[in-house]
């Protein structure tokens, strides 16, 4: 029973915190979705460019590079925010930036982590693609990154959907920013590490608020992927013409 009202106390402190639009919490969100969509932008603008060139190009040792690539999906957080501290770090060759511990190193982070994330996914949508029309483009004379970049355009709904992972995959995670932001109150605290410090610290209705409002964003990010790819499913049912009055 005591731990039934310890939950049902922290619920009613969490879902009151969220109506009344509690200052702290409203800071912490808008932050952590600051630094995402950020590093998501970088991470897909460089690394949907690099998996529609890979999807077409042909060399030695891509095959070396691929494998890599799919290494690096695995790449935990944690290894991230090290890599990126001892870069950043006064003793670091990026040091004399000055951005440890802030908002521009959070996004750095998560950049590294998300890229290969959009490289790889962007490059198997593009290979595919490549498959039905990259002989006719080749035969046009366009070279592999303008003929990656066009069947990229061709499949832009499935890189919606794969933007949408990306963000989803930045905003969850949380070793990379703990690291390299210092989870700095008004600062640097994001929901994922404000999570952990407030129920280290035993104030759970507000890391229940955090965690709801996570849980909340990830579901909007489930159900937008769902709409994409509905809209995706009946574009490609129409003809050229239909596509352009659509």
């Amino acid at each position: 029973m005591p731990a039934m009202n310890s939950f049902s106390d922290s619920a009613a402190g969490a879902l009151a915190l969220i109506a009344g639009f509690d200052a702290t919490l409203t800071a912490i969100v808008l932050r952590s979705l600051a630094v995402s969509a950020a590093a998501c932008g970088l991470a897909c603008c460089i690394g949907m460019a690099a998996g529609a060139w890979l999807a077409v190009a042909r060399f030695r040792g891509r095959g070396a590079l691929l494998t890599v690539l799919n290494t690096l999906l695995a790449l935990p957080s944690v290894v991230v925010g090290l890599l990126a501290y001892l870069l950043l770090s006064r003793s670091g060759p990026l040091g004399f930036l000055g951005w440890l511990f802030s908002f521009k190193a959070m996004v750095l982070a998560q950049t590294v982590l998300v890229l290969p994330v959009a490289a790889a996914l962007t490059r198997r949508a593009v290979e595919d693609a490549d498959g039905s029309h990259g002989e006719q483009l080749a035969s046009l004379g366009a070279r592999p990154l303008l003929r990656g970049l066009l069947l990229a355009w061709d499949e832009r709904h499935a890189l919606l959907t794969i933007a949408i992972a990306c963000f989803g995959r930045a905003v969850s995670e949380v070793g990379a920013v703990m690291i390299v932001g210092g989870n700095i109150d008004g600062f640097t605290r994001v929901m994922t590490t404000a999570i952990a410090l407030e129920t280290s610290k035993g104030d759970l209705p507000l890391a229940l608020a955090l965690g709801a409002l996570l849980l909340l964003v990830v579901l909007g990010l489930n159900a937008l992927v769902a709409l994409v790819g509905r809209w995706h499913g009946v574009a490609a049912r129409l003809s050229p013409a239909q596509r352009v009055a659509a």
